[in-house]
């Protein structure tokens, strides 16, 4: 399907827990981000950022390695005359995976990039949480419990958030023998256990795939939702779902509308960043990947009574 005849048929810790609002980088209600997924990987920073203005998003995703080698004026800069607001990062420190010693060393530069993220105005990062382990679900979340306290005491201190991504579809599940938090509920709790510094991130994917509700979007609250990835999912049994086989936004059979009029409904505000992994064809150029994404996700999101 090319673009045309989609849209034809689409048509400190006390202030951590306020709104998305108090939070660095956010502005009022929700925008749209680029995403690496949608250009295929042809793009780097800072070009990305300029594909980002030149398509109509009003935000873009940061690649804090390729932000960081430009420099903390020049990025603050590029920024400001593109008008764009920085969405999210990864969290530039492993923290699932490898020993103690690993996670220590990498926690000696973490002050300094959260300090560089938040200089930017990217007060919001992200870091997926593994759906199952080789170790038992209670020593695993009591390993990561401590290594996320120890994160977010760095986090606190520049007013950055990090959402952790709970992973939905069984294939995921399935691939190590100790199941791990692969649910919205659950990971809000394991956040909260975390401290204020973290939320998780709503990827509609994933909280489809995971067979949460919307009533768990409204447990979770506008404090503990950081950040929203966008997609859309054919219907097919669980053990046919793969990650990559996603869909633009209304192409599929996930309630999106529903989705975002909770959103609206609960005053959400944050960014939106189209993630239609595997749909984006190689052969597309990053711009016409770009304006697919955008375009795709304003229809959904208009019919929820929200034009960005």
């Amino acid at each position: 399907m090319n673009r045309r005849e989609f849209l034809k048929r689409a048509g400190g810790a006390s202030a951590a827990l306020g709104l998305a609002n108090s939070m660095v980088g956010a502005g009022p209600g929700m925008f749209l981000a680029l995403n690496t997924s949608l250009v295929g990987g042809k793009v780097p920073w800072p070009e990305f950022a300029r594909l980002a203005a030149k398509v109509g998003y009003g935000g873009t995703d940061i690649d804090l390695p390729g932000a960081t080698k430009e420099g903390l004026d020049a990025t603050k800069a590029l920024l400001a005359e593109l008008k764009l607001k920085a969405s999210f990062t990864n969290l530039p420190v492993n923290a699932t995976r490898g020993d103690e010693a690993a996670f220590t060393k990498g926690m000696e530069t973490l002050e300094d990039q959260v300090k560089f993220a938040a200089g930017i105005g990217c007060g919001r990062m992200m870091v997926v949480i593994p759906p199952g382990s080789q170790t038992p679900k209670e020593e695993l979340r009591k390993t990561l419990l401590g290594r996320f306290q120890t994160v977010g005491a760095v986090l606190a201190k520049y007013n950055v958030r990090c959402g952790f991504e709970f992973l939905g579809p069984l294939q995921l599940r399935q691939r190590s023998p100790y199941p791990f938090i692969w649910q919205m509920n659950e990971m809000v709790e394991f956040a909260k256990d975390c401290g204020p510094s973290f939320g998780v991130v709503l990827d509609v994917w994933h909280w489809y795939h995971s067979g949460s509700t919307l009533d768990d979007i409204r447990k979770a609250g506008n404090s503990r939702i950081v950040l929203v990835h966008l997609s859309d999912a054919a219907r097919m049994p669980p053990e046919e779902v793969r990650d990559n086989a996603r869909l633009l936004a209304g192409e599929g059979v996930i309630d999106l509308v529903g989705v975002f009029e909770t959103l609206k409904e609960m005053g959400w505000e944050g960014s939106v960043s189209p993630e239609p992994l595997g749909r984006i064809s190689k052969e597309l150029s990053a711009e016409d990947g770009a304006k697919l994404g955008l375009e795709s996700a304003q229809a959904v999101m208009r019919k929820a009574g929200i034009d960005v």
